[in-house]
């Protein structure tokens, strides 16, 4: 299960946290977000894979801050329909390698998931989130019971509030058949928006990754 750390902002902390060599690193592209990402990206170790967030933007502003960041996947946090997605795939197809595309969808208590079917065999993987006023960071999860229902064999991204109260809760549901690509962590594990707790990184993935022998800082 591979590990995604969202909403990086300054550049001394993204150089720590690229130390505990997660799997993607999330920036964010939206103004209303207190956490939007308007700085010089850090040089970061090259298994870390970029992603860039967005929300409703246009596939020109999209395909500009690809090329000027590098990015290798495209979080779509918006009301992007399954037509935007494969145009989008389209443009970025004709100048870069296959970049991973996920499509996020907003949970509270159930969710109706024929609405995934439009986007199936389109976007590479799902990311649900927690519904709530913000888009995205809103610092508490969903009911991730309603995931009992996921009639797809599309992997996806389990995110919204996770944090290390949640340690348990994520144990048990990697027990289950849901076909969990990854982890997506934002704002519990921060000290201000975009800041992230190194410290509190480390303990986490000691216990969801108790294998990987990167659980620990990393002097720089």
């Amino acid at each position: 299960m591979k590990l995604k750390i969202c909403g990086m902002k300054y550049q001394e902390n993204m150089k720590a946290i690229a130390s505990l060599k997660p799997d993607y690193l999330g920036f964010i592209f939206y103004e209303k977000s207190p956490r939007n990402f308007t700085g010089t990206i850090a040089e970061l170790p090259s298994g870390i894979k970029k992603t860039g967030v967005f929300v409703n933007a246009s596939i020109d502003y999209i395909a500009e801050k690809t090329e000027q960041y590098g990015f290798k996947a495209i979080q779509l946090h918006g009301e992007e329909t399954p037509q935007f997605c494969r145009e989008l795939i389209q443009r970025l197809d004709v100048i870069y390698k296959r970049i991973e595309i996920f499509k996020v969808f907003s949970i509270k208590d159930d969710f109706n998931f024929n609405l995934l079917k439009p986007y199936e065999g389109i976007v590479d993987y799902f990311l649900f989130d927690t519904k709530g006023k913000e888009k995205g960071g809103n610092g508490y999860t969903f009911d991730w019971s309603a995931l009992a229902k996921y009639p797809s064999k599309t992997p996806f991204i389990l995110s919204g509030g996770i944090g290390l109260e949640e340690i348990d809760k994520i144990k048990t549901i990697c027990k289950t058949d849901l076909p969990i690509y990854a982890l997506d962590v934002n704002s519990k594990f921060e000290t201000q928006p975009g800041l992230k707790n190194i410290e509190e990184l480390i303990e986490f993935k000691k216990h969801i990754y108790p294998s990987d022998k990167r659980n620990k800082k990393t002097k720089l």
